[in-house]
């Protein structure tokens, strides 16, 4: 079937609504190319090999972002670059890794709405509308680190945000084939259909912003916020 090319393995069984369950437990954080023990001198030359590749952007966009340019300004062989990151999309997408971690951070533990202590459907509004704007602020960035397309989904970052949407419709329409919703819902969220509503179609982001909670309400059968 053809959704079984994007779709991740199947979540773990999801507790009945009287049973507490740890959301912490069910989401895989961080990237594909994150190291997590690191040598202490890997570690700061990976740290040195984002911060030139983020100066680098904010001089010339994410175009001036090139394995050799990066290796020219952190003072280091060009194999070093491509050993840590692989190509220039894996380092992109590291750039990228400290907001995607803030985001879990805030999901995952930070103040309701988004976080914990709110009701579910409340937290799926607020979940899109922060992914919007998130990518609204780093768009040009966000779209020349996507994966190609078949490595796209499957991206543990990617998982995360879909996992934790799993986890929201389960208690709002358990019912529902809420993988699969999941994954539909995201679609709304992709930067290049952000790109190309905000930038191509002139859409301002508080209609996108509208649009999301009003898609919200509609597929969850919830009344929208008043």
């Amino acid at each position: 079937m053809l959704y079984a090319v994007f779709m991740s393995a199947p979540l773990p069984p999801f507790p009945g609504p009287q049973e507490p369950f740890d959301e912490a437990g069910l989401l895989q954080l961080g990237s594909a190319e994150e190291e997590p023990c690191l040598r202490a001198d890997a570690a700061r030359n990976r740290a040195r090999l984002l911060e030139a590749a983020a100066e680098l952007i904010a001089e010339h966009g994410v175009a001036g972002v090139t394995m050799e340019a990066v290796a020219v300004a952190a003072g280091v062989g060009k194999g070093t670059v491509f050993r840590r990151f692989g190509d220039r999309t894996g380092l992109l997408t590291a750039l990228l890794d400290h907001s995607a971690r803030k985001l879990q951070a805030d999901f995952l533990g930070g103040p309701p709405p988004l976080g914990p202590g709110a009701p579910p459907v409340e937290r799926l509004r607020a979940f899109g509308v922060a992914v919007l704007y998130r990518s609204s602020e780093q768009l040009e960035l966000e779209l020349a680190a996507l994966p190609e397309p078949t490595r796209r989904y499957s991206h543990p970052s990617v998982r995360a945000l879909r996992t934790h949407m799993v986890i929201l419709l389960r208690q709002i329409v358990p019912d529902a084939d809420c993988q699969l919703l999941a994954q539909t819902l995201l679609g709304y969220l992709d930067p290049a259909v952000i790109h190309h509503l905000t930038q191509q179609c002139g859409m301002p982001l508080e209609r996108l912003e509208t649009g999301w909670v009003d898609l919200v309400a509609r597929v969850t059968r919830t009344d929208p916020p008043r």
